[in-house]
C-alpha cells in the first residue's frame, strides 16, 4: 500500500507542496481545503500531470478530513498570510483558531500521523498544534529554520558567485526577526565565510536573511514566499517518509535542551520514520548564547500571547 501525506491548505505553498510532492513519487496526497473546489480542481490538474512527467502519484482534493485518515505525514499551511508591514504577531490569533481546528480534525482521522506546521507565526502555531493534537513533542514538528538556512546559503552563494551546493550553513532560533544564523558554521567547501567574506558584509547578508519573508512580502505586494517554504518542507517530509535521517534546522519543543523548556526553537534536530528522533546540540559561544537567547524570548512572548488568546477563545 502506498504512503498517504495530507497537506492543509491548497493556496500558493500547499498547491506548491503538493505539486513537489507528487513529483516525488512515492506516496498518495490528499490536499484539504475550505473553499469549494479549489482544492478539486487543482488535484485534477495534477493527476493529469501525471502521465507527462511520469508519476503515478494519487492527489486527491476535498473539503471535509475523511479522505486524511490513516495518512502518515500531515502538514498544515493555512492561515492567513502577511501583508506588507504586518508583522508574523499580527497573525497570531486568527490563525491560531484555524491551527487549532485543523489540528483537531488531522489528529482524530490520523492519530497516529506527524505534524509539520508551516503557518505563521511559526513558532506559536506549533505550540498550538502540539496542545490541540496532544501528540508527544517528536510527532509536531514545525518547518523555519529549513528556509531560512536556505535563504542564507543562498545569499552566501550570490555574494561569493559559487554554488550553493558548497554552501553549509545552520539558522537557529525563531522564525522571525530575532532567527539567529550561525556565522561560525558557516562555511563554503569546509572554508569558514569568515575568512572570504568581510565582516560588515557578512553582517549585512546575515540581517537580508533575517528580513528575507518580509523582502519577498514587498516584492510580491500581495501575498507571500512559497516556492522556497514549499521546498524547504519537501525537504522535510523526504526524510520522514523515506526514514533518512537527516539533520536538518527545524522547529522542536524544547525539554531542557540548550537549556529551554517549553518552547518551540528552531536547532539541529534529526528527522526520521518517527518524526522528531534526536536533537542535536551544538557548542555555541557568549555570542551566540545571548542571541539565541535574546530569540528566544521573542518566541516565549508570543506564546504568552497566543495561550492567553486560547484561553478565551471557546472549545472547537
Amino acid at each position: 500500500m502506498r504512503k498517504k501525506i495530507t497537506v492543509v491548505g491548497a493556496g500558493n505553498v500547499g498547491a506548491t507542496l503538493v505539486q513537489r510532492l507528487a513529483e516525488r513519487d512515492y506516496a498518495d496526497i490528499v490536499m484539504v481545503d475550505i473553499i469549494g473546489g479549489l482544492p478539486q480542481g487543482k488535484a485534477l490538474d495534477l493527476r493529469e500531470t501525471g502521465p507527462i512527467l511520469g508519476y503515478d502519484s494519487r492527489v486527491i482534493g476535498t473539503n471535509a478530513y475523511r479522505e486524511t485518515a490513516g495518512s502518515e505525514v500531515c502538514v498544515i499551511t493555512s492561515g492567513l498570510p502577511r501583508k506588507p508591514g504586518m508583522s508574523r504577531d499580527d497573525l497570531v490569533e486568527t490563525n491560531m483558531k484555524i491551527v487549532r481546528e485543523v489540528t483537531q480534525k488531522l489528529a482524530k482521522a490520523s492519530p497516529k500521523t506527524i505534524l509539520i506546521v508551516v503557518s505563521n507565526p511559526l513558532d506559536a502555531m506549533c505550540h498550538v498544534a502540539l496542545k490541540a493534537s496532544r501528540f508527544p513533542r517528536e510527532r509536531v514538528i514545525g518547518m523555519a529554520g529549513v528556509l531560512d538556512t536556505a535563504r542564507f546559503r543562498s545569499f552566501i552563494a550570490e555574494e561569493l558567485k559559487v554554488s550553493v551546493k558548497d554552501v553549509e550553513a545552520y539558522v537557529l532560533g525563531g522564525h522571525g526577526d530575532s532567527m539567529v544564523p550561525l556565522v561560525r558554521y558557516t562555511s563554503v567547501a569546509g572554508v569558514p565565510v569568515e575568512k572570504l567574506i568581510e565582516k560588515q558584509r557578512l553582517n549585512e547578508i546575515v540581517q537580508r536573511t533575517r528580513d528575507g519573508g518580509a523582502e519577498v512580502v514587498a516584492l510580491l505586494k500581495s501575498g507571500s514566499a512559497y516556492y522556497a517554504p514549499s521546498a524547504a518542507v519537501a525537504e522535510m517530509v523526504d526524510s520522514i517518509i523515506l526514514d533518512k535521517k537527516r539533520i536538518l534546522p527545524c522547529a522542536a519543543h524544547l525539554n531542557g535542551e540548550y537549556g529551554y523548556k517549553g518552547l518551540y526553537i528552531g536547532v539541529p534536530c534529526k528527522l526520521g520514520a518517527k518524526g522528531l528522533e534526536e536533537i542535536v546540540e551544538i557548542e555555541l559561544s557568549a555570542t551566540e548564547r545571548r542571541a539565541l537567547d535574546k530569540s528566544a524570548a521573542s518566541v516565549k512572548e508570543l506564546v504568552g500571547v497566543v495561550d492567553r488568546a486560547m484561553s478565551r477563545a471557546p472549545a472547537a
